[in-house]
């Protein structure tokens, strides 16, 4: 038992004592603090902030994520004393720039041909950008145009496939198809839905209130439990909304029904006004409300 408490004192000690000399150190660089460091640190700031925007729709993402996860696991292995995971791992960060040329070598480039496009500019201005209000208004005239759109193929029978994309980027999905980039319509949409359309056997997906690409290839669902009579859209439609927090909406081409699909889970018979409903509850948010913190409001910055 005294043993015990001697070692419990001195793991208090030494940690307070790292407490000490870590804001000893904090108190030093503000010391030596000046505007070229503020400077550096923006500069920093922006570029990693550019690179995520222009990563963040593609596979470069779930590679990012699962580098930062081997770093978390490196940490903890660490921290807990496990010797062989340690030199492991270790061997891993040491050649780090190599393995990033390897495994991001596409995306360096796309990040380069970005940058000399003009891409950076026109990020920085998405961040400055705080029409919070605008973007609201826009994605209320999207859903109603969707809802109209949607109306009139289910009395016509015309099939259609549209996803709202959410937090999770579906640039895989877009790359399959052909962007659009245009304001939503009940005159586009059901254009680009005619059956005689180029564009209308494939999805359409709308990005921050746009119509952002169409004619794209969905996954289909591996549930084997779905009813027989569902046919290839709504197995798309099931199969993206298990793989993303996307919304799905799907217009039979053999009934006319509304059907809307929602992490997996088919809901068929929809109308349009409860169309209207279930897009306005996950997409429109009041700018005036107390409820979203201003980290929220960056995030919708971001995705635009």
């Amino acid at each position: 038992m005294p043993i015990d408490l001697a070692l419990r004192f001195r793991y208090i000690k030494n940690l307070g004592n790292s407490i000490v000399d870590f804001f000893s150190q904090v108190k030093g660089l503000l010391g030596t603090f000046g505007f070229i460091d503020v400077f550096d640190i923006l500069f920093v700031t922006v570029v990693i902030y550019m690179v995520i925007r222009i990563i963040r729709d593609t596979r470069a993402m779930q590679l990012t994520k699962g580098l930062l996860f081997l770093a978390a696991l490196y940490i903890i292995v660490n921290f807990l004393g496990m010797d062989a995971s340690s030199y492991i791992l270790k061997g891993i960060f040491t050649n780090i720039l190599i393995i990033v040329v390897i495994l991001f070598g596409p995306e360096i480039r796309n990040i380069l041909e970005e940058m000399g496009k003009g891409a950076a500019r026109s990020n920085l201005m998405a961040i400055l950008d705080s029409g919070v209000a605008v973007e609201v208004n826009e994605m209320k005239k999207t859903i109603e145009s969707t809802c109209k759109a949607c109306a009139d193929m289910s009395d016509s029978k015309t099939g259609a496939l549209i996803v709202f994309e959410k937090e999770t980027m579906l640039g895989d999905i877009i790359a399959s198809g052909t962007v659009v980039q245009a304001t939503a319509t009940k005159e586009l949409i059901e254009n680009i839905f005619f059956p005689k359309s180029p564009l209308h056997d494939g999805a359409m997906i709308i990005r921050s209130s746009k119509i952002y690409a169409a004619g794209c290839i969905l996954p289909l669902t591996n549930n084997k439990n779905i009813s027989s009579s569902l046919g290839t859209r709504h197995r798309a439609a099931i199969g993206v909304s298990q793989q993303s927090d996307a919304i799905v909406v799907v217009v039979s081409e053999e009934t006319g029904n509304i059907s809307v699909a929602i992490s997996g889970n088919l809901k068929t018979g929809v109308s349009s006004g409860e169309l209207r409903d279930i897009l306005a509850e996950n997409f429109l948010v009041d700018p005036s409300s107390s409820n979203e913190s201003a980290v929220k409001k960056f995030v919708r910055r971001m995705k635009r």
